[in-house]
């Protein structure tokens, strides 16, 4: 059986992906599903893919159906860039006004609205169902490089980052994405593969860290982005993949914060996956 991973095109996942397009012969290997995060989630849960670097309030929503890959997550130090509120008015004066949101991804959108709730006490009218209108909606949810692109325009008075807001709310870093692996891959007849996968991706990260300029040339071969590589160094100085204690205590906290404002009906329990 083969394994069939989800992929974000996003640059944020560059470190996990880019090394299986320098081998031809490693990505034929595996089967891939490029999609958003929100996409990816669903078919996690349907049983269609066996992992991805997912959206990690999915884990939270069937910790049943997954474990987490205990060594590798989607963080940052201090801010993420990729996730941000774009807001015509302060913050503090969002309450009752339109707020729309990412249909991309289901973290973003839960961390959002626990900092709303619980930091800064407001109650937005949220707007999912129709794209972004600058006449009807006062500030907007982006993520990857939507937000990055975004961030070159300048055309909102108030940019607020996630992670800022959570890491100076709680003094931890923020776990935006992890590895889930569905109950399936564990299975026997996979586990050779998933072992073997992970390490690659394990391999993936170490070279990023090495050599990221060669390693995205060959991201944005295959997803063209029209970022300044001055740009692109910024945004990787403040990106973490390692999943160290600290960013696991961080997950669970998140997962506690959701289940006080009624995002999750329990905490759900942390099932991590050594190789």
């Amino acid at each position: 059986m083969q394994l069939c991973i989800g992929r974000v095109p996003f640059l944020v996942c560059a470190p996990y992906f880019h090394r299986f397009f320098a081998f031809k012969s490693l990505e034929s290997r595996y089967f891939f599903h490029d999609d958003v995060p929100s996409v990816l989630n669903r078919l996690l849960v349907e049983g269609k893919i066996h992992l991805a670097p997912a959206s990690s309030f999915n884990y939270a929503l069937h910790p049943e159906k997954f474990v987490l890959y205990s060594e590798l997550c989607t963080s940052s130090r201090l801010e993420v860039q990729s996730v941000r509120l774009y807001s015509s008015f302060p913050i503090e004066e969002l309450d009752k006004k339109n707020v729309h949101l990412t249909p991309k991804s289901a973290t973003s959108i839960s961390l959002l609205k626990v900092l709303f709730a619980l930091r800064f006490k407001i109650e937005p009218h949220y707007v999912d169902k129709r794209p972004f209108d600058e006449k009807e909606d006062v500030a907007r949810l982006l993520i990857g490089d939507e937000a990055l692109l975004q961030n070159k325009k300048d055309t909102f008075p108030y940019v607020y980052d996630l992670a800022t807001l959570w890491q100076d709310w709680q003094g931890m870093p923020f776990v935006f994405g992890a590895w889930s692996i569905h109950q399936s891959a564990l299975e026997k007849d996979l586990h050779n593969e998933l072992c073997d996968f992970l390490s690659e991706v394990n391999l993936s990260v170490n070279e990023f860290r090495n050599d990221a300029e060669k390693a995205l040339n060959l991201w944005k071969s295959h997803y063209p982005v029209e970022l300044a590589s001055d740009d692109l160094q910024k945004y990787f100085n403040v990106l973490d993949y390692t999943f160290t204690d600290e960013r696991k205590k961080s997950l669970l906290l998140f997962f506690e914060k959701c289940t006080e404002i009624g995002l999750l009906s329990k905490v759900p329990e942390m099932k991590y996956w050594h190789p």
